[in-house]
């Protein structure tokens, strides 16, 4: 039976992978899609790199199971698994031309001669390297060897094609072409792409979903727009994009609200769920941050604006808290700027804040009696 986009094409379940005795990919349980672009995230050394190799055929796990189409791959080497791999340094044979490097699989495979030659020519067509055949290596820019990769890649017509880092060696404006490139090029085959980045802003525009890892765990699954604005983790919400993440308890539940006090002020969020005396975070994105000369009913946050700093087309403002805490807030270029040094209230809409609940109980010092900024009093709120 055919499977359907949208399908499970890959499993990971309880995946444990370790190295010299340390743990670098911890119970990992991942569900990968027939015709996806998913993209593994997160800082170096988190584990995205190992589990995308362990996907591959080129690490074993310690544990686990690894299904590709309901099969279980474990030990099975790497040209028996029907995925290929693009790597950030190409891996081009240097003495051969590019009709002969994209063609090396094919030829490794015996296929017949005439289907060699049609193939490659799709993909030389495909990733517009027209006229290039017979280039060397060394003749070629980063980009167009790039192409080169991905075309010899796919030119085994994988069920995955798996990119580890990919365009981690290009200059910007070529990273931003090849980004655009490579997702229409995913949209156009409807092959699964596991792409693996350190790098938020290309992961949040080429995905589908996004696998949020640190430190060997995964953090959080979702869509670009999941993670972004509706983060599960402190983590999430601190590596991806700018956030003002706030410290505090519930001190107030009421029936469609929490009353959360923080070092620095009060806020009641129309949020349901929480019991007393938990404790949160709250993350608040730059952009739906707001401060105003006014006090705005169920805030009781203030600080003072030290800085400006001009970005195009927008304006990021930096607020210190009286404990010293820096906020961001983002607000039109055209829009008129608070003066330096003047105390403002600090609020947002109901609706753009996540909380988030929390165990680290040793980062909570909430002071009873919150440090002052001259012409800031702090007065309840609840």
């Amino acid at each position: 039976m055919e499977k359907r986009e949208g399908q499970g094409i890959i499993r990971l379940t309880e995946v444990d992978k370790s190295f010299d005795d340390e743990k670098v990919v911890k119970k990992l349980n991942l569900d990968v899609r027939e015709g996806e672009f998913l993209t593994m995230l997160g800082p170096s050394g988190c584990g995205k790199t190992t589990t995308l190799r362990m996907i591959a055929g080129f690490e074993q796990p310690d544990s686990g199971e690894i299904l590709l189409e309901g099969r279980n791959v474990a030990g099975k080497k790497p040209n028996e698994r029907n995925v290929n791999t693009v790597f950030q340094n190409y891996a081009l044979f240097p003495h051969m031309n590019v009709f002969d490097n994209i063609a090396f699989g094919l030829v490794e495979k015996k296929v017949k001669k005439d289907e060699i030659r049609t193939r490659v020519q799709e993909m030389i067509k495909l990733v517009k390297l027209d006229g290039m055949e017979k280039r060397m290596p060394s003749q070629m820019s980063g980009g167009q060897k790039q192409r080169v990769g991905i075309a010899r890649a796919l030119v085994n017509r994988p069920k995955v094609l798996l990119l580890d880092e990919p365009l981690g060696a290009l200059d910007l404006k070529l990273r931003k072409q090849m980004q655009g490139e490579l997702k229409h090029l995913q949209r156009r085959l409807g092959i699964t792409f596991i792409y693996v980045t350190h790098d938020q802003e290309e992961a949040l525009t080429m995905s589908d979903r996004i696998a949020v890892m640190n430190n060997g765990i995964l953090e959080q699954v979702g869509t670009p727009e999941e993670v972004y604005n509706h983060p599960e983790t402190k983590f999430v919400a601190d590596f991806i994009g700018e956030s003002n993440i706030l410290e505090g308890y519930v001190e107030h539940v009421y029936e469609d609200a929490i009353g959360v006090t923080m070092e620095s002020g009060k806020a009641r969020i129309p949020e349901t769920g929480y019991n007393s005396e938990e404790m949160v975070y709250l993350c608040v994105r730059p952009e739906n941050l707001k401060i105003d000369a006014r006090s705005h009913e169920g805030f009781s946050l203030r600080g003072q604006v030290r800085e400006h700093i001009f970005i195009g087309s927008i304006n990021k403002t930096m607020i210190e808290l009286p404990n010293g805490q820096m906020l961001k807030a983002e607000t039109p270029a055209e829009d008129e700027l608070v003066p330096v040094g003047t105390v403002v209230n600090i609020y947002w809409n109901p609706g753009k804040v996540v909380v988030m609940r929390t165990k680290e109980e040793m980062i909570y010092n909430i002071i009873e009696r919150s440090v002052q900024i001259e012409g800031m009093p702090n007065e309840p709120i609840f």
